[in-house]
């Protein structure tokens, strides 16, 4: 019977408190640094990266105030279910750096540091890996180009023939106007991908030199 007490039992002091959301931190930077070092997308947030840490230390806050008590965690998840997150995950690693963030948080929140330690090392370990050597991924690295050009100026289809010699391959994602109604451009956006990423300077380059086009940029964001 007191063995069966004691699962409902759930102690913690000043200290354990600190412990935990300790053991939180440094396992949140490290995995904050991993996600800082490995990221490859277009869309780098250093927002994001701070979030890491800090949702890993919370979590844990969270998991020690629910205890062993039901009616805690139910009034948890009600008080949770008001928050709205409005920003979409854009890339699928991000959704697994968040989900890594909670499952570390959780074992520090209830004293398994082992667990948290050796999973952050581990995890982390297996993805430095997996980066590394490029598992599933293309050899060649996808990068995003804007170019402006009056609409009326430039000819058709301008850019085929050096986007067919220099590139691998190039789609067409998106294309707007820029400016007022006097002075108006037609802004195009690609994703392409470079045969030689040495040339990427003098496809700028040579871009800018076709009738109509007032500004090339090329974003290499992937480092």
């Amino acid at each position: 019977m007191e063995d069966i007490q004691t699962i409902f039992t759930f102690n913690i002091t000043a200290a354990d408190v600190f412990a935990n959301v300790l053991v939180a931190m440094v396992c949140g930077l490290l995995i904050a640094l991993l996600y800082k070092h490995t990221y490859q997308g277009l869309n780098y947030s250093a927002a994001f990266t701070i979030s890491i840490v800090m949702l890993t230390m919370i979590t844990s806050i969270v998991i020690m105030v629910i205890g062993n008590n039901l009616a805690r965690a139910f009034g948890m998840v009600g008080a949770m279910s008001i928050i709205r997150f409005r920003t979409a995950v854009k890339d699928a690693s991000d959704i697994m750096f968040i989900f890594f963030a909670l499952a570390i948080g959780l074992a520090a929140g209830v004293k398994l540091y082992s667990i948290a330690f050796l999973g952050t090392f581990m995890v982390g370990g297996v993805y430095l890996l997996i980066n590394k050597f490029s598992f599933s991924l293309s050899n060649k690295k996808e990068f995003l180009m804007h170019i402006a050009a009056d609409s009326e100026e430039t000819p058709d289809n301008p850019f085929g023939a050096l986007f067919k010699k220099y590139c691998k391959g190039h789609k067409l994602v998106n294309v707007k106007t820029i400016g007022d109604d006097m002075d108006q451009l037609m802004e195009y956006s690609y994703y392409i991908k470079l045969k030689d990423e040495k040339n990427g300077s003098l496809l700028v380059s040579l871009l800018r030199k076709v009738p109509g086009v007032h500004q090339v940029n090329l974003f290499f964001d992937e480092d």
